[in-house]
This record gives C-alpha cells, sequence and structure tokens, in this order.
C-alpha cells in the first residue's frame, strides 16, 4: 500500500477538523464518528514515524561523557533488549530497588551508562515546536517495539503493587480550585467533552482501547506526546500543580492505568487530533 506523506495527513486532518466542527453543532455524534474515520484514514501517514527513526538513532547513538550508546540500557527484559518491554511497564527494578516507568527508566540509563547529570537528561522532557525532545523520541522508538504485545503488567513485588494503590488513590483525589479529580473525566461510562469522548479508565475495555494507544502524535501541536506529557496535561487542565516529570506520583498513576489495560494490544505511537 502506497504511504500518505505525513505533511499531506496533517493537512487533510486539518481540513477535516474543520468539517467536523461545522457539523458537530447539529449532529455532535456523527462529529465523533468522523473523528474516527479522519484517524483511520491517517494512520498510514502517521508522523510518529519521523519520531521512531530519530529515537532509533539516538538509541544507537555513542553519545555523553562516556561515549556510549543505550543498547545496554535493561527495560526489564535484559540489557538491550527493547522488544515487547514497553508492554510491561512500570514494573520494579531490583538495581534502584524502585518502580520506574519508561521514560525515568531512559534518564537513568543516560545518567548512569551515558554520563549525563538527571539535568541534561532531562532538560527538554518534552518537545516545544522550536526544540524537539530527546526523550519523546526515544520513547516514540521503544513502544513501538511493542506493536501488537499484549499489555502485562504485573504485580508480583510489594513495591509494585503499592505504586498501584497509591496510583488508584492519586486517581481518584479530588482537588484544585475546580474540585476535580482524575475520575472527574475517566470514572464514569458515556462522559464527553465537546466532541471529544471521554474513557472509562476504571473499566477494562475502555482503559485497554485508551492506555494502548499512547503515546500519540497530535496533530493539532506537531509533536508526539508521550504519557508523562499526557498525564502532565491533565493536572493542569485539572488546575493542579504541575506534575513533575518522572515523580512517584507520575509512575504510581501510569502503573495504575498500564495496570488496569492489561489483556489489551499495544498499538502505539497513533494518531489524535
Amino acid at each position: 500500500m502506497k504511504r500518505i506523506p505525513w505533511w499531506t495527513a496533517a493537512l487533510a486532518a486539518g481540513a477535516l477538523l474543520a468539517l467536523v466542527g461545522l457539523r458537530a453543532q447539529a449532529q455532535p455524534r456523527d462529529a465523533v464518528k468522523e473523528i474516527e474515520r479522519y484517524r483511520e484514514a491517517l494512520a498510514e501517514g502517521n508522523p510518529a514515524e519521523l519520531w521512531e527513526a530519530r529515537g532509533e538513532g539516538l538509541w544507537k547513538a555513542k553519545r555523553g561523557p562516556r561515549q556510549v550508546s543505550l543498547e545496554g540500557c535493561d527495560l526489564g527484559k535484559g540489557p538491550g533488549v527493547v522488544k515487547g518491554a514497553y508492554a510491561t511497564l512500570p514494573r520494579y527494578f531490583a538495581d534502584v530497588d524502585r518502580v520506574m516507568d519508561l521514560e525515568t527508566r531512559l534518564v537513568h540509563c543516560m545518567v548512569t551508562g551515558q554520563g549525563f547529570t538527571t539535568a541534561e537528561a532531562t532538560r527538554q522532557a518534552f518537545g516545544d515546536g522550536a526544540k524537539r525532545s530527546d526523550i519523546e523520541a526515544l520513547v516514540a522508538y521503544v513502544t513501538a517495539e511493542s506493536k501488537g504485545v499484549v499489555m502485562d503488567v504485573a504485580m508480583n513485588h510489594p513495591r509494585e503493587r503499592e505504586a498501584y494503590a497509591l496510583g488508584e488513590r492519586i486517581f481518584f483525589f479530588r482537588g484544585g480550585s475546580h474540585d476535580f479529580s482524575c475520575a472527574s473525566c475517566h470514572g464514569e461510562s458515556g462522559k464527553r467533552i465537546r466532541l471529544q469522548d471521554l474513557p472509562n479508565l476504571t473499566d477494562a475495555k475502555d482503559a485497554q482501547r485508551a492506555y494502548t494507544s499512547w503515546p500519540a502524535y497530535r496533530v493539532s501541536q506537531g509533536e508526539l506526546r508521550t504519557m508523562q506529557w499526557r498525564l502532565f496535561d491533565c493536572f493542569r487542565q485539572q488546575r493542579f500543580p504541575a506534575l513533575e516529570f518522572g515523580s512517584e506520583a507520575s509512575i504510581a498513576l501510569t502503573l495504575f492505568l498500564a495496570r488496569n489495560a492489561n489483556g489489551g494490544t499495544f498499538n502505539a505511537p497513533a494518531i489524535k487530533r
């Protein structure tokens, strides 16, 4: 099948979203279907492939003060093994005696293996249009290697069970100026914001469908976004204090969501509006 150039896909997405917006006032449910149609139409030309390619280059490149690659990084399946690794994360790592998600494990490998400082490794955690993020590119590469793999996040270690319980508490915690929680939007079925259906992340099927579609290329932003970014932006919309990149809270919440998605087939990086 002939691949659609990503720039053509992006232009088409913008045009289709505009059309969806016009129709939405009178036909809200039809508009939701149109969004799904545009996602399917653009899947063959997902610009996330550019992030995946750059991430693979970063994974294999000799970088940092020690001039070594990340090919010795253990993501849970052995040094250098990326196939299927993301489908088991977050998880407990004995070498650091803590639970890590993909982003924090990558930072750990950049620091301990390549010799970067933590500040250097996390300086550009999220791309801003002007400057691309190495972390987001690495995440794109690693997650793409789990496409088609069934989610299998374990809770065998006490630290994993503790993190899940903490993530669950955070998910249902209400606060901020609007008295919101994650569950305010994602704790019941049938909710939506404007044209966007909101998945119920306490329901297995919804959790599987939603979690397995991140990271994703956001057409409206022209950036690939990771799960850490997704949670950061959710906190912003809840009017919570900013969620610190790689914090215990971010990892615990990710584990809660990932575990709820167990049994789903991973299919990302995806493409979203």
